[in-house]
């Protein structure tokens, strides 16, 4: 189950576990066999079987509800396994467990499901029949190989719903910082919604359901794992900060890698999850030990989320104009 230790590259920043992570955290994991009060499930880590634990949990305690579950894909991790199902054996398995999270929603939560797009449809017709679907994003996963006979798959869904039609959402919060190519300007030609810095011009734009600013982890990433489809932290803060305020409640029943809970931490939320491998469990507690002190995201800052590959050009032109001023 723990990773053997690995000559890496010296760049190389994958967390991984040791036989000492696993008696350090293993005391913290929890499963539950009787009711659990809220008290005993916030700011913690379920290792057990989401059928096994769900009836256990308290109603009505999730803000934000991010899933995302096996695509119906046959895949193999860690001692078990999934075999790919028909689509409507697919919509039926996906019925079955989320008419359970169902109670467990405030009435003004938000819903974030993941997909693919061979399962896109399925979960559009689960979803439909208990919520309010509002959008479906669409966001670039630029990974993997490419294919001589068919078109690349490099993209995947979320679906984003609400239980009803008061719900919190704060586009201001996940505004998008773009270069600007082609520039406004107003009858005195001024910058029109954009303004310049160090001669490269940039402008707030609000957030779209089209996402290509992200980045899939990798080796050199700190916050990158050996889980095989570990979502990017970029994406989960813009999910947090536009479907929850600070304290809200954020619930992930398939967690992984452990990548929303550790967000959520980031970004002062309350979180808990559930999840059936206990060295994804493990990984997901050194990461939020990780995450206490260290809060930075990705592609995130200044409270602005930063089109891919320009931040670290700003800032390399900050640090470099800094170290100007103090040569003077």
């Amino acid at each position: 189950m723990i990773s053997q230790s690995k000559n890496s590259a010296p760049l190389n920043r994958t967390i991984r576990l040791t036989k000492e992570d696993e008696k350090k955290f293993s005391p913290f994991l929890k499963s539950f066999k009787s009711s659990a009060a809220l008290e005993d499930i916030e700011n913690k880590i379920i290792n057990q079987n989401l059928f096994e634990v769900l009836s256990f949990l308290p109603q009505q305690f999730v803000d934000l509800l991010f899933i995302d579950p096996p695509y119906n894909l046959n895949k193999k991790f860690s001692g078990n396994s999934f075999r790919k199902k028909s689509i409507s054996e697919y919509e039926e398995w996906l019925e079955s467990w989320f008419i359970k999270l169902i109670p467990l929603l405030k009435p003004g939560a938000s819903v974030y499901f993941c997909s693919d797009w061979q399962t896109s449809v399925s979960v559009f017709n689960v979803l439909n029949k208990y919520l309010k679907v509002r959008n479906r994003i669409t966001w670039e996963r630029e990974k993997g190989r490419g294919s001589t006979k068919n078109w690349k798959n490099c993209q995947e869904d979320i679906w984003f719903c609400t239980v009803s039609d008061k719900y919190y959402f704060n586009a201001d919060a996940v505004k998008l910082k773009r270069r600007v190519l082609a520039p406004y300007r107003d009858e005195n030609k001024n910058p029109k919604d954009w303004n310049t810095e160090e001669k490269i011009n940039y402008r707030l734009t609000h957030p779209s359901n089209i996402w290509t600013d992200l980045t899939v982890p990798f080796w050199s990433m700190p916050e990158n794992t050996e889980h095989p489809t570990q979502k990017p932290e970029k994406l989960l803060a813009k999910i947090i900060l536009a479907s929850s305020r600070k304290g809200d409640f954020v619930f992930d029943p398939f967690f992984g890698a452990g990548t929303s809970l550790v967000v959520a931490k980031k970004l002062d939320r309350k979180f808990c999850g559930v999840e059936i491998e206990k060295k994804y469990a493990l990984l997901t507690l050194k990461r939020l030990e990780f995450a206490d002190k260290d809060k930075s995201i990705q592609g995130y800052s200044d409270s602005v989320f930063w089109e891919r590959n320009t931040f670290q050009i700003q800032k390399k032109r900050n640090n470099s104009k800094s170290s100007d001023k103090k040569s003077e």
